[in-house]
């Protein structure tokens, strides 16, 4: 008897600056899928516009009531969604429990843990309390700018540092500010983004980043990506325009490069989290002449074009990306 194809939604859009960018994921998840196995469709969602890509080229709308659509005159169900949201609201939670509420199995971890990964103080504030090593840093919501002062700043976080919203992703309102005087045009262009600020402390090192994914039956750490661009700092452009050397594997010593995937494998179990998802890190040195592990950020939908980070670390470690996703899928049913 020949097995049912599962019918999967790749999940693309939002409506956050990242619209663009999710879509190019989106188009790389399509070509790594295994269309022998899956009946694959992109669904393009913005705002209560939602469709999904027919194969004839033509687009149908979405029923939100249930998440289905017609095709060739016959109401279509999907079984799995594979969101590839970079922003709202993919990558905050409020898409998760949407599909909670239908009982659709899907790629990212839960409600909470989005939220929470969404929101980079939280997170790092929740991390610190496991003992992971993150940068100081201030929160500031709009409407309370006057609540932290330029002195505050200078004495909790000092300069130069980073201004950047607390609750987005692709380095959209990221500034780099080198003296006081930049403070106040960063937040604003921060909070273009977001109603929420975060300063947070310059760390001077090397920047790298890890992918993880775990099923019922294995834990994957991929090789670890050292991070070199000559802009400020891995911006739009650097990420995704080309301005960046990615390197697999870093040029770390092994014992270091160990670390750091041992540290991603514990923090994707303290988040409990699903599916794949990538650890950004700073390498420093410490006044003991010892190399420390700065936590940046977790990125719970990480980029899936061609040249993105993930696909590079699982090609460097000898797996398949047609094979992973494949796992990944099938460890919800």
């Amino acid at each position: 008897m020949k097995a049912i194809k599962r019918t999967i939604a790749i999940v693309c859009g939002g409506d956050s600056s990242e619209h663009d960018v999710s879509l190019r994921s989106a188009q790389g998840l399509y070509s790594f899928f295994d269309k022998e196995r899956y009946h694959v469709r992109i669904v393009d969602i913005k705002g209560t516009d939602w469709n999904v890509n027919l194969p004839d080229g033509t687009t149908a709308p979405i029923n939100r009531h249930d998440f289905s659509y017609e095709e060739d005159g016959k109401r279509q169900t999907f079984d799995y969604a594979y969101i590839t949201i970079h922003g709202t609201p993919g990558e905050n939670g409020i898409l998760q429990g949407y599909f909670d509420l239908l009982n659709i199995p899907y790629s990212t971890s839960g409600v909470l843990v989005e939220a929470m990964t969404f929101d980079k103080f939280v997170l790092i504030n929740y991390l610190r309390s496991f003992g992971v090593r993150v940068a100081e840093s201030l929160l500031i919501r709009r409407g309370q700018e006057d609540k932290i002062s330029e002195n505050d700043v200078m004495e909790r976080i000092g300069m130069p540092c980073f201004v950047k919203p607390a609750t987005n992703g692709s380095s959209f309102g990221v500034s780099k500010v080198k003296n006081i005087d930049q403070l106040a045009p960063a937040l604003r262009n921060a909070m273009m983004e977001s109603d929420t600020v975060m300063v947070e402390q310059f760390l001077d090192g090397t920047e790298i980043t890890v992918g993880c994914y775990k099923t019922r039956a294995k834990s994957v750490v991929f090789p670890v990506t050292e991070v070199v661009t000559k802009n400020e700092f891995f911006d739009y452009d650097a990420k995704y325009n080309g301005q960046v050397d990615e390197i697999t594997p870093a040029r770390i010593p092994d014992e270091l490069a160990k670390r750091a995937q041992d540290l991603t494998s514990a923090i994707y179990d303290i988040l409990h989290c699903n599916g794949i998802i990538r650890v950004d890190y700073i390498i420093t040195r410490g006044s003991d002449g010892h190399d420390k592990l700065n936590m940046l950020e977790v990125n719970t939908t990480p980029g899936m074009t061609a040249t993105s980070f993930i696909p590079q670390q699982v090609a460097a470690a000898g797996l398949n990306i047609t094979d992973v996703l494949t796992e990944i899928v099938e460890n919800q049913f």
